[in-house]
């Protein structure tokens, strides 16, 4: 029946207007075919009255027969014959209505117009040749008026005002939503607090920046997103959100304990060569970690009229005597901040006090932010004429290579280190122990020196910082100091098997906070046990997650400098980063 109604309305949009009353007529005659009421006895209008009134009556029936029962005190579950048929007569009339009512009952009533299925099918191009032709020359016109002589008109494909993405029909209140939007009177900013709806406050957003920009949005997802919860924490102004594929590395044998490594990249061959570098990790026996460091870092820069009134300071900040008092002013900031230490350099006048603490199970910034501000309060009392120049005066040093941490730590300095068999260096990673060595030694050593890197003496441990990063809720950003890694190399047992490790001193991390508290970050981080804040030692669930990140960055290490040493990078990228799939024909 379905299909029968879309053909005819399809006619009926393509006609004429002097023809469409010809083609009513024959939609007319279409409907006279059997249906599967006729079947019915008596009309339908008769058999749903007819069930109407057995229904109605048996429940009237039934009710008061109950009724009497409860009066006289006679057991509700004793039953007499017209009970019984009563109850069997209540079944099947409220069976057939069940199954009558919405069906062919309302739809006698409330049968919906034929023109619905005319607006869905004008956007369908795909209309009969001979169709249209008669159509056209069935126009009750003069033959000399019925001709066309004028130039055809070119069609514009390319769309101008790119179509609407929200998911159901814009109603009034929407659309003067958005063109004030567009207008600049209402700001975007403000449509979550205005409207109290955050996905409907995304839907509209992204419609204005559409019509706006004149540029299509429609491969950036909306739906499927909970925009709840990244209010006021994770991102402002959200129109959607991008998907990047996670795969799984491992299982990593570290510490003795199996990890499966979840890692978000759209870069080909990255899981898989991980995961090679787990598999000789796990022949091998495992490898082991250790924690050097955990500490977070913020340093202030404060300005005052004399270099010898800036280094009176410095030497009160770094007098032993008076740690326990600004430690005590610090830790008043959070139960988990803990003040470690504090180092300072002076430029000139100015001073830079570089604060360390333990921050539990957080990242730590905003936590030891919020310290460093009050001692910095604390400091003008005896201080008034310190200016504070800024809370962060880039010595931490945040999101930025630098020596400081390199040399002193920043986050986590975690050391992971694996002795890989000699008979694994050659099965499963196809090289040898010598060729890793001297790969290494020119490489990571000597080449990253003649570079002039800084913390850069890895083959690429930025690539599974990143995409560990990415997937358990981490800021991507910080991936600049935390892929700070030294790989070392050394051939060990007589030269038969291979001693390698990674130094990483500044990786940081959290499972609190920020991103992490996303589903799917959340997700990651349960896989790897780490999930949330760890009740009975704050601060173990992150130093877990900084040696994991460790343990995959010595696999991916492994694998790659294999595959450098065996000649095979280029074929394993050529194999597993480049798609055979034609993506022109998949865009369009």
């Amino acid at each position: 029946m379905d299909s029968r109604r879309r053909s005819t309305s399809k006619a009926t949009a393509a006609a004429p207007p002097h023809m469409k009353m010809g083609v009513a007529l024959h939609h007319h005659h279409n409907d006279k075919e059997l249906k599967a009421s006729d079947a019915l006895p008596l009309p339908l209008y008769l058999t749903n009255a007819v069930f109407f009134t057995l229904f109605f009556s048996v429940v009237y029936f039934l009710l008061t027969r109950w009724r009497e029962k409860i009066r006289n005190s006679t057991p509700l579950h004793v039953l007499n014959l017209s009970e019984i048929v009563a109850i069997f007569a209540f079944i099947a009339s409220f069976i057939y209505l069940l199954g009558f009512f919405g069906i062919d009952f309302v739809q006698s009533i409330l049968r919906p117009s034929t023109d619905l299925w005319a607006n869905e099918d004008e956007i369908d191009d795909a209309q009969n040749t001979d169709d249209i032709i008669l159509n056209e020359d069935s126009r009750k016109v003069p033959c000399g008026a019925g001709l066309d002589c004028s130039p055809p008109q070119i069609v514009n494909k390319e769309i101008i005002s790119p179509p609407s993405l929200i998911p159901t029909v814009l109603s009034e209140e929407d659309e003067e939503i958005i063109n004030s939007v567009v207008k600049g009177s209402t700001p975007s900013y403000t449509l979550e607090s205005k409207l109290g709806d955050c996905k409907k406050a995304a839907a509209i957003r992204r419609e204005a920046l559409q019509r706006i920009s004149g540029k299509s949005l429609s491969g950036l997802p909306l739906e499927g997103f909970d925009y709840e919860s990244i209010l006021g924490q994770c991102c402002e102004m959200p129109v959607g959100y991008v998907q990047i594929p996670v795969g799984i590395a491992g299982p990593l044998l570290l510490d003795g304990i199996e990890y499966s490594v979840p890692m978000a990249t759209t870069e080909g061959c990255l899981v898989a060569s991980t995961n090679r570098g787990c598999k000789a990790i796990h022949l091998s026996g495992g490898a082991a970690s250790v924690l050097l460091k955990d500490g977070m870092t913020r340093a202030p820069v404060v300005r005052f009229a004399s270099a010898q009134r800036a280094a009176q300071l410095k030497f009160f900040l770094e007098n032993p005597n008076n740690f326990e008092n600004l430690s005590m002013i610090f830790n008043k900031s959070s139960r988990f901040a803990r003040l470690q230490n504090i180092k300072c350099t002076m430029a000139g006048k100015n001073l830079y006090m570089r604060f360390t603490c333990s921050t539990g199970d957080a990242m730590g910034m905003n936590m030891i932010s919020k310290g460093v501000q009050n001692v910095l309060d604390y400091l003008q009392n005896d201080f008034s004429d310190m200016d504070v120049i800024g809370i962060s005066g880039n010595f931490c040093s945040d999101k930025k290579a630098a020596a400081v941490n390199w040399i002193e730590g920043r986050g986590k300095s975690v050391v992971c280190e694996c002795v890989i068999k000699g008979e694994v260096v050659k099965k499963v990673l196809k090289t040898n122990v010598a060729a890793l060595v001297e790969l290494n030694m020119l490489k990571n050593l000597t080449g990253s020196a003649m570079a002039g890197a800084l913390g850069g003496f890895n083959a690429h441990a930025s690539n599974i910082v990143a995409a560990v990063y990415i997937a358990t809720g981490q800021d991507p950003a910080q991936n600049v100091e935390s892929s700070h890694c030294i790989t070392m190399m050394e051939a060990v047992n007589d030269g038969q098997d291979l001693h390698v490790s990674v130094t990483m001193p500044s990786i940081e991390v959290g499972t609190v906070g920020g991103g992490t508290q996303l589903a799917s970050q959340s997700a990651c981080l349960n896989l790897l046990g780490v999930k949330g804040a760890n009740r009975e030692s704050a601060g173990s669930n992150a130093r877990l997650l900084a040696t994991i990140v460790a343990g995959s960055v010595l696999a991916g290490e492994l694998s790659l400098m294999s595959a450098l040493a065996a000649g095979q990078l280029v074929r394993s990228h050529m194999k597993y980063n480049r798609s055979s799939k034609d993506v022109s024909k998949v865009s369009s």
